[in-house]
Formats: C-alpha cells, sequence, structure tokens
C-alpha cells in the first residue's frame, strides 16, 4: 500500500529490540528502471552489486535496512504497481525479518511515508543512502534526511542515474557531491565503509 510500512509486526520488533543507531536506506532500486528504454544509458546498470555490499554491511554491524520503492498508482507507466515492475531489482538482496519495506509517492522517502516514524521508534541517529538516481530521489532524500537532524552518508557507487541533457551522468554525480558535501551529508564509498568497519572490529 502507497505510504505505508508493509509490515507493523517489522515496527514492534524494532521498538522491543532498541538500540538501533544507524539505517540504511535503499532507494528506488527496481525494475521500473530496467523497463525504461534510459535502462540502456544508465552510469551503472550494475547497481545491484554496490548496494547488496551495503546491505550485508549494514546486516554485519546490527543496522537496520530500510527498502524504498516508488509507486504511481494509476498512472499507467512502470511505476504504476499494477504493471509489476514496483519491486527490488531480481539481483537485489532479499528483505529478511524486521526489515521494512516503504512505497513513496514523493521524490524524497519521507514525505509521503511513515519512515521518519519507524526511524524515530528504532532510535537511528545516523542514515546510509544509495539508490536510484544520483541527483534526483537519493539526494532529496539526503536532504530533507538531514534538515530533520540525521547524520548522513552519502555513498555515491552505490547509487546510479542517467545523462540529462547535455550533462553526462557523471557530470552529475560530480555536482550532487560537490553540493551535499559537508552541507547536508558526508560523502563516501562502500569500500570506505567496509574498511571502516573492519578497523572497528579489528
Amino acid at each position: 500500500m502507497p505510504g505505508r510500512i508493509r509490515s507493523d509486526v517489522a515496527v514492534s520488533r524494532l521498538v522491543i529490540l532498541g538500540g538501533v543507531k544507524r539505517a540504511l536506506i535503499v532507494i528506488d532500486v527496481q525494475e521500473s528502471f530496467r523497463a525504461r528504454p534510459l535502462w540502456d544509458e544508465i552510469h551503472n546498470p550494475k547497481i545491484a552489486e554496490p548496494v547488496n555490499r551495503l546491505v550485508r554491511l549494514a546486516r554485519d554491524n546490527g543496522d537496520l535496512v530500510v527498502w524504498v520503492l516508488h509507486t504511481e498508482p494509476g498512472s499507467g507507466d512502470v511505476f504504476d504497481p499494477a504493471l509489476g515492475h514496483v519491486r527490488l531489482l531480481d539481483e537485489l538482496e532479499r528483505p529478511e525479518p524486521g526489515e521494512p519495506t516503504v512505497y513513496k509517492t514523493s521524490h524524497n522517502a519521507f514525505t509521503t511515508t511513515n519512515l521518519q516514524q519507524l526511524l524515530t521508534e528504532a532510535g537511528v541517529r545516523e542514515l546510509l543512502v544509495c539508490g536510484i538516481r544520483t541527483e534526483q530521489c537519493v539526494e532529496t532524500t539526503t536532504r530533507v534526511g538531514s534538515d530533520l537532524g540525521y547524520r548522513v552518508v552519502f555513498v555515491t557507487d552505490a547509487t546510479t542515474t542517467n545523462p540529462i541533457g547535455t550533462l553526462s551522468a557523471e557530470a552529475i554525480i560530480e555536482r550532487t557531491e560537490a553540493v551535499l558535501r559537508d552541507r547536508f551529508a558526508r560523502i563516501a564509498t562502500v569500500a570506505e565503509l567496509e574498511a571502516e568497519q573492519g578497523a572497528s572490529e579489528g
């Protein structure tokens, strides 16, 4: 159902566990994009690989993983759930019990969902964000999350996008990093986060 968390059991489980300080937000890594002709121009068609590394990292660290899907009911396009494309990319890890799936109808993952409530109940203070598209839903979620008081880590190489007009995907990604860095988010790579977690465990 758009704008709702799929399972109330997930929320209850998080409240009982408590102590979760960080969440990975996986934004719109869904088959809807692969169903569009623009997929042929996407910067990283293997986006599932770095996202899966982040998911495994989050699970190993005891972080919450939240799956976000964009939906436009009644639109008749690839984001209309009636057409069957509003689902995670087939190559992605599958959500585990206790990992909620949130359906949004806005660019950011907060405005049309109860994501903030979920994060608050879980005690989350820091967000790792990744997904499709770098400068659109992932950047917008980063900005809103920062304004809501979360520490945000923008994991650039676990995002992807398409060229827009005369701008290459590389230029768009570079611009996104520049406008977010030290204003709305820390910019990091998957490898950097893996190294940091390895050092903390050593």
